[in-house]
C-alpha cells in the first residue's frame, strides 16, 4: 500500500520551503506514492516556492480547505490518503506508522503533536492531545485514512468553511469507524498563540467548538473567527 500526501495552502510562503524539506526526510520513502500540493489561489509567493522545490502543484478550482483536500483526495494515486497543514511537520516515522496502523485495522487516525514553543501553557495543551477526547481530528494532528473509506463517507464537506476536519472525524465515528491515535508528535506552529494571547485563543478555539456543535450558522461561525484572532 502507497500514501499520498495532501497539503492545502493558501499564502504560506512562510511556511512550504521548511515543510517540503521536512517530508524529503521521512523515513520508509518508499511507501511514499506522492506529495500533492493543492492550492487556493495564493497572491504569494507558495506556488513558485514549492514548484522550485520540485512538487507537484495543482490550483483548486475552489478556494477553501475542504474543497482542496477534496480536489486532492481525487487526484490522489496512493491507497491512503495523508493531509497535512503546511504549518504542521508529521514525524519523520509517519509513514510506517499510518502503515501499521492501516494494518491493524485502523482505517482512520491521527497523530499526537507538539508545540514549536517552550511555552508551558503549550506543552500542557500538547499533553492532552495523546488522549482520545471528543475535540480529536482537528487539522493540526493531521489526518489518514485509506482512500476508499474516504470516498464512502463523501470527503468533507465543502459548505463548511471552518471545523470541516472536525465534522469529517465526527461522520467517521457515526459510521462506527474507530479513530486511532498515534502517539508519536507532530509538531505544530505556535505562531496563532504568539500572535494572540494565549488566553484569548483557548476561548476563541472553545467558543467556536461549541457554538458549532450548538449549530450556529459556519459562515458566520468563520466569519467571527477570522476578527478574534491574527494568523
Amino acid at each position: 500500500m502507497t500514501i499520498s500526501i495532501v497539503i492545502p495552502t493558501w499564502n504560506e510562503a512562510a511556511n512550504i520551503e521548511q515543510q517540503l524539506q521536512h517530508l524529503s526526510q521521512l523515513e520508509s520513502p518508499s511507501l511514499l506514492k506522492e506529495i500533492l500540493l493543492i492550492d487556493g489561489g495564493s497572491t504569494d509567493e507558495t506556488v513558485a516556492i514549492a514548484k522550485n522545490m520540485g512538487a507537484t502543484v495543482h490550483i483548486s478550482p475552489k478556494k477553501g480547505r475542504a474543497c482542496q483536500m477534496n480536489y486532492g483526495a481525487k487526484l490522489a494515486k496512493g491507497d491512503i490518503l495523508y493531509f497535512v497543514h503546511a504549518d504542521v511537520q508529521p514525524p519523520k516515522s509517519c509513514l510506517e506508522n499510518i502503515l501499521t496502523s492501516i494494518q491493524d485495522q485502523k482505517c482512520i487516525g491521527c497523530f499526537a503533536y507538539n508545540f514549536k514553543s517552550k511555552s508551558r501553557l503549550l506543552k500542557m495543551n500538547a499533553f492532552f492531545t495523546q488522549f482520545d477526547w471528543m475535540t480529536n481530528g482537528g487539522g493540526d494532528q493531521t489526518l489518514f485514512i485509506l482512500k476508499e473509506r474516504f470516498e464512502e463517507l463523501g470527503g468533507f464537506d465543502e459548505q463548511l468553511p471552518i471545523m470541516e476536519d472536525f465534522e469529517f472525524v465526527w461522520r467517521a465515528k457515526k459510521r462506527k469507524y474507530t479513530m486511532h491515535l498515534v502517539k508519536k508528535r507532530a509538531l505544530v506552529s505556535a505562531r496563532k498563540y504568539e500572535q494572540n494571547s494565549y488566553l484569548k485563543v483557548q476561548l476563541v478555539n472553545a467558543f467556536t467548538f461549541l457554538a458549532f456543535r450548538w449549530g450556529v450558522s459556519p459562515q458566520k461561525l468563520a466569519n467571527w473567527y477570522r476578527k478574534q484572532l491574527f494568523k
